[in-house]
């Protein structure tokens, strides 16, 4: 059963919000049962705390135990102040109204269960051949003392999946390192400038494959979101119809076709990004409407970190076009495919042919990083004081593009959008 509305030319007011929320919830049958709410961190846009006071308020009067997990993949966890805040609370409704609702971050190194394995074969049918290895499913095992798996979070283009949102917050989301870095990894493989925007892919499969392991119930309000906190559409259901029925109207507000390639662009990062591991969303968004030798520059002033968790891998390895990693591997063997493909889905497309790497275009940070880290890890540099931003705006037709707020509104050329796939 699948609840919910969505629309390409309006938003959903207050009151239909709302009233989707409380019906999925009166369709899922909840009363008396202990629920997990799985929600996105800070790096992802969407109406957050008015689904977590709608949902609490509908579902604490009825439930056996109401808890939220952050679905945080490999992002730092968010302190009590922090995640009060994201959820639209106050310290003193915490200890009073919601008092009862227990507030988790997930820990992908600790914490976590067993589920079962894929075998090696259905990887390999899985990734057309790609991959072909036994892949270990491990979630939070927090999941396992409740009745119901409650997702609510946003459906974006996505540089690994395709589209985000459903069992994506499940894996990566709540998961361990192995299911982050095997399906990372494949969407390296395949590289962002095919996945980015497409709803069936191989990682998808794969997420959906892992999530059927989950032996307790699992539904999902899916958003469409358009800015911070505007709805294009919501919908309850399954994890995967949920999903699909976002990203449909994902697909037509948040992909916005170019006539033609930019040799420059600059993508304007919000707060909502502190460092460039998050920031980085702001080459994929991009990176197929960039012309061969293009530039992207990542405007962000606040930033002065790569990475509060991978700072260090991403020093050593430093940032790569696909194949230059492939052929090292062996020396890079020891490290996380999953910082391997971050890595290089920010260096994006290239080759490296007789030793010699040549990306397809080039990528400047114009951050608070300093310039010798910068160099370090094979990036560029640009000291964001020396930019006016006023003049990169409306040249498009010089082939410079500003993009203010980057980092979750997909750029694709016209020219792909008579063959792309509606979903």
């Amino acid at each position: 059963m699948l609840v919910g509305k969505g629309f390409s030319n309006r938003f959903l007011t207050l009151e239909e919000t709302q009233g989707i929320l409380r019906q999925g919830v009166e369709q899922a049958g909840l009363r008396n049962r202990r629920v997990l709410l799985i929600l996105p961190d800070t790096t992802r846009s969407g109406p957050t705390a008015l689904c977590f006071r709608t949902l609490a308020d509908a579902l604490l009067p009825q439930v056996a135990a109401l808890d939220v997990l952050i679905a945080l993949g490999t992002h730092a966890p968010l302190d009590e102040e922090r995640l009060c805040r994201h959820l639209g609370i106050t310290l003193e409704e915490r200890a009073s109204t919601y008092g009862r609702v227990g507030l988790y971050n997930h820990d992908y190194v600790h914490d976590l269960t067993l589920l079962g394995t894929i075998p090696a074969e259905d990887i390999a049918a899985l990734s057309n051949g790609l991959l072909h290895e036994a892949l270990p499913v491990e979630i939070n095992r927090r999941v396992l003392d409740y009745d119901h798996l409650l997702i609510c979070g946003p459906v974006f283009p996505h540089e690994v999946v395709g589209f985000s949102g459903g069992n994506k917050y499940f894996f990566p989301g709540i998961s361990g390192p192995g299911v982050i870095d095997l399906s990372h990894w494949l969407g390296a493989l395949l590289t962002n400038r095919w996945t980015i925007g497409r709803q069936n892919t191989p990682m998808r499969e794969l997420l959906n494959r892992a999530a059927a392991l989950i032996p307790r119930e699992r539904s999902c309000f899916a958003m469409a979101v358009v800015g911070e906190h505007d709805l294009a559409g919501l919908f309850w259901g399954t994890p995967e119809l949920a999903q699909a029925a976002a990203a449909e109207i994902s697909a037509r507000v948040n992909i916005r076709w170019m006539p033609h390639p930019f040799h420059t662009v600059v993508s304007v990062m919000p707060d909502l990004y502190d460092d460039i591991w998050t920031a980085s969303k702001g080459m994929y968004k991009v990176e197929p409407v960039v012309a061969d030798g293009g530039t992207v520059i990542i405007y962000a002033p606040h930033i002065d970190e790569i990475s509060y968790t991978h700072g260090a891998a991403l020093d050593r390895i430093g940032y790569h076009v696909r194949d230059y990693y492939l052929a090292h591997m062996d020396r890079f063997a020891g490290e996380s495919r999953g910082v391997m493909t971050h890595a290089t889905l920010v260096k994006g497309a290239g080759t490296y042919e007789s030793g010699v790497e040549r990306p397809r275009v080039e990528v400047v940070l114009a951050t608070g990083v300093p310039r010798e880290r910068c160099e370090r890890v094979n990036l560029g540099y640009r000291d964001p004081a020396s930019m006016d931003l006023a003049q990169y705006a409306n040249r498009e037709d010089e082939g410079i593009l500003l993009v203010p707020r980057a980092g979750e509104l997909l750029h694709r050329l016209q020219s792909e959008q008579a063959e792309w796939p509606e979903r």
